[in-house]
């Protein structure tokens, strides 16, 4: 049966985008269809400056959140990357095949830092080599494939990279995946700024709407959606990104084409309204399971409890013979 894996990072509220982009299709396709982990992957959240305590509740909020959208611990793995020992293993591994000129390239990398260091700031070791973690999050479970928006495709070809390259050293001991983005909204964008994907962990959230905003807040977010200067309602992504990311809101809550509902507004304000309505009918069920779950903690907290042991098993294997192919003697 194919594996897949996948993960999201508490360092922020998870919005509209991760579930258009990622968590919907985790819970409607691919826990059916394969053996799926899903993973909390809070060790990436300490890359950055971040407060202790807010993270363990991003953590709690974003397993609750991955529950209440539908998946399901009897047909795929919930867990929290920091659980399993394995991850933080096999990590250094693959950073004694990693280089450092690969860690320098990577995209994000080079932006945070470009932008710490015109603050005349620098920042953590752990943001250059967390590709690395990553990379060892998906190899440590033989993963065949990774669920993924196009702005973390960049991570993905790393991890072939280096499970290519160990197989090579050391004797094939890892499955080389591939990604696997989705057809339609794989990046949603910022309401207030459309060239920016929706982010998470921006300090300012008006262009951005949380899966556990209200209802009102939501339209009042999308009412006030930047559009463009041009005339009509048209979905052209480069020449106008605003009109464009609310068509393929619309069109992803829908199940729709964002190309063919380009021709049915006359207005921006009709498609604005339409759009609000359907994305607060989308997230209705995320949001009253959401409170359901809230109210028994106890249930997430085994859930969680019981995937981190089932990941586990799966896990120790592959890095045990790892550990072995690069020359480690076996514990006695």
């Amino acid at each position: 049966m194919t594996r897949i894996f996948s993960g999201v990072k508490p360092t922020g509220h998870l919005t509209l985008g991760n579930y258009l982009g990622a968590v919907r299709r985790w819970a409607d396709v691919d826990q059916h269809r394969a053996d799926a982990l899903f993973c909390i992957v809070d060790l990436h959240a300490l890359t950055v400056e971040h407060d202790p305590g807010r993270v363990r509740r991003l953590s709690r909020q974003a397993a609750t959140l991955l529950l209440a959208s539908g998946l399901d611990p009897k047909l795929c793995t919930v867990f929290v990357q920091s659980h399993v020992d394995e991850h933080a293993r096999l990590s250094y591994l693959l950073e004694c095949v990693a280089s450092d000129g690969e860690m320098r390239r990577m995209i994000q990398y080079k932006e945070k830092a470009a932008v710490e260091r015109a603050r005349g700031g620098s920042v953590r070791l752990s943001l250059l080599t967390y590709p690395v973690l990553m990379a060892a999050d998906i190899l440590a479970y033989g993963a065949d494939e990774v669920p993924v928006g196009d702005d973390q495709t960049q991570h993905v070809e790393l991890t072939r990279d280096l499970a290519v390259r160990f197989n090579q050293r050391y004797g094939h001991t890892f499955v080389v995946p591939r990604a696997t983005p989705p057809a339609v909204a794989a990046r949603v964008m910022d309401l207030q700024a459309p060239t920016s994907k929706m982010g998470k962990s921006h300090d300012v959230g008006a262009g951005i709407i949380y899966l556990l905003d209200e209802p009102d807040v939501i339209r009042k977010k999308i009412m006030r959606a930047v559009t463009d200067s041009g005339q009509g309602v048209v979905y052209e992504r480069e020449a106008r990104p605003g009109v464009s990311n609310l068509l393929e809101i619309l069109a992803a809550c829908e199940g729709g084409n964002p190309e063919a509902l380009s021709g049915v507004y006359e207005s921006y304000g009709a498609l604005k309204k339409d759009t609000a309505e359907a994305v607060v009918e989308l997230l209705r069920p995320v949001q009253e399971r959401h409170q359901e779950l809230c109210a028994d903690p106890a249930y997430v907290e085994g859930v969680l409890r019981d995937g981190a042991e089932k990941a586990r098993e799966k896990a120790r294997p592959r890095v045990d013979a790892a550990y072995r192919a690069i020359g480690l003697l076996p514990p006695a």
